[in-house]
């Protein structure tokens, strides 16, 4: 699975060797980068808001440089779409979250083994998501794959999983 975790853009035009090790010199240094940065953010609490936007544009912009040669199934692409997802759920954007997570749901599908407690994660976040902006349909069955997931991963009597369950008949 690694070629598909570190997969390159499909170009008419593919980048050189040279290029691909330059972005993911680049890539490491930007989540060193934002690491650092959001480490700051737990110490100055009273900027939060600006400092959130200012990781949000670190996410941004990398994902656009990267973008140019990555795929956005690509672990360092996943990672900043992700940490991106994270300040967008901060900052309380849901839909902003709610796009990120759509992007990234289905290359964890793929990268993880079936019944990955991170794949749950992200199709608990993504239902929770749906349910606020109201897409109730889309919310249940994201839900709902979250639930089958855990129950493997979990057992089905796991207070997680009767939590889920009880969200799902509040709604």
């Amino acid at each position: 699975q690694d070629k598909e975790k570190l997969e390159i853009r499909k170009l008419s035009d593919p980048p050189s060797a040279e290029t691909v090790r330059d972005m993911i010199k680049y890539a490491r240094n930007v989540i060193e980068e934002f690491r650092r940065a959001k480490h700051y953010k737990y110490i100055l609490c009273h900027a939060l808001t600006p400092l959130a936007c200012e990781l949000l544009e670190i996410c941004e912009l990398s994902l656009d440089k990267m973008g140019a040669v990555f795929e956005d199934s690509n672990v360092y692409m996943l990672h900043m779409m992700y940490q991106a997802m994270g300040v967008c759920l901060y900052v309380q954007d849901w839909e902003g979250a709610l796009r990120y997570g759509q992007k990234i749901i289905r290359p964890y599908s793929k990268h993880y083994p079936s019944y990955s407690l991170n794949v749950a994660s992200m199709w608990l976040k993504l239902g929770r998501l749906y349910m606020a902006l109201e897409n109730r349909t889309a919310g249940v069955k994201a839900l709902k794959r979250a639930i089958a997931i855990m129950e493997v991963a979990h057992g089905k009597d796991h207070p997680y999983i009767s939590e889920i369950k009880k969200e799902l008949e509040d709604h």
